[in-house]
């Protein structure tokens, strides 16, 4: 007598025709479902670009001078007197508007922190160190 081979594999068909049924379904519904909407709030203001900054720029031989980005990059020369009054000035017109102070690499520490003492003093507000990026 001759023994039956067992068969071992599996029938998919059935497991295609269930899928293909599935995705029928699901490319018919698709465009019947409603997308969600979101109301979002108003503003009264757009968002305003930054800031040009002032430099006050504190050169080797302790001498200062004050350039706006926002007119130019030209250096004007000032005395310790109206660097804080032009600098009080500028930030009445704009109140957003920030110093940063740029030290000379040969200048000693201390004129630095004596130039920034000296605006605090003044109470000028957003004052910072402008540093260059290392190689």
């Amino acid at each position: 007598m001759r023994q039956r081979r067992l068969m071992n594999q599996i029938n998919v068909v059935p497991y295609i025709d269930v899928m293909l049924v599935l995705l029928v379904i699901f490319m018919v519904t698709a465009p019947l479902i409603q997308t969600g909407s979101i109301d979002l709030p108003s503003v009264g203001k757009a968002a305003q670009p930054p800031v040009a900054p002032l430099e006050v720029i504190v050169h080797a031989d302790r001498t200062i001078a004050l350039r706006d980005r926002a007119k130019g990059s030209a250096e004007t020369p000032v005395t310790r007197e109206e660097l804080a009054a032009r600098i009080k000035a500028a930030q009445e017109r704009n109140p957003a508007q920030p110093v940063l102070i740029a030290g000379d690499r040969k200048v000693q520490y201390e004129a630095v922190l004596e130039v920034m003492d000296e605006l605090q003093k003044q109470q000028v507000a957003k004052i910072g160190l402008l540093v260059q990026p290392g190689k």
